[in-house]
């Protein structure tokens, strides 16, 4: 007896390795970047509204700043694969093209100040919010943090907004392979920092309490 041919469609091997290509490669790169950037953008813009009113919005402040930590983490790797990948040649990312002057300039500004505005104010958590040193290292990170990411904003504004959605959209699988992975990366990142802020806020908060009880205790200083 004669087999029939089977009648499912297969991809060829070509095909599937450049569906692997620009899922891992520029294209999903550049969307798993806008897409968190997007995220990164919401979180990033109520948490500098705190700064306005800080003594009243504090809580909310740290909440968001633990909260952020490992969005922020996944939008740096996501940039520095890209960097990472251009200078050594990779030829899709080379093909891609790099940024432009001013901003590869700045990136590493932005990248040091981000580092240092929220390592200090995870070590103002731990420590305390007396003030000192490390208040006054996280003032200045957020000085230079906010020129920067004000310019960086701007030059990438659109691009995230037209692609931040786009692996959200129907049959985003379709046009760039990966999309699944891509918005678990998101949604996992977004989990780990809601968890981490839980798990941390209410020890800083118990500790700013017990503060708070023995200075009333020890009474004002004479």
């Amino acid at each position: 007896m004669t087999e029939m041919p089977a009648t499912g469609h297969r991809e060829s091997p070509s095909r599937d390795w450049r569906a692997v290509v620009r899922a891992w490669g520029p294209p999903g790169n550049e969307r798993l970047t806008t897409s968190t950037g997007l995220a990164l953008l919401v979180l990033l813009a109520v948490e500098t509204l705190t700064t306005l009113a800080l003594r009243s919005f504090l809580p909310v402040h740290i909440f968001l700043g633990l909260l952020l930590i490992p969005p922020v983490a996944l939008k740096l790797a996501s940039i520095c694969w890209r960097f990472l990948r251009y200078y050594t040649r990779l030829e899709a990312y080379r093909l891609a093209g790099p940024p432009r002057t001013l901003l590869r300039l700045l990136a590493p500004l932005l990248v040091a100040s981000t580092l240092s505005l929220f390592g200090s104010g995870v070590a103002l958590i731990v420590v305390g919010h007396g003030g000192g040193a490390l208040r006054t290292v996280h003032t200045l990170s957020f000085v230079v943090w906010g020129p920067l990411m004000i310019v960086h904003l701007v030059a990438y504004l659109g691009r995230t907004l037209r692609l931040g959605p786009a692996d959200w959209r129907r049959h985003a699988e379709v046009v760039v392979a990966g999309a699944r992975s891509r918005r678990a990366l998101l949604v996992g990142a977004l989990l780990a920092g809601v968890i981490l802020a839980l798990a941390i806020y209410p020890i800083q908060h118990f500790r700013g309490d017990r503060g708070d009880h023995a200075a009333r205790v020890q009474g004002p200083p004479r």
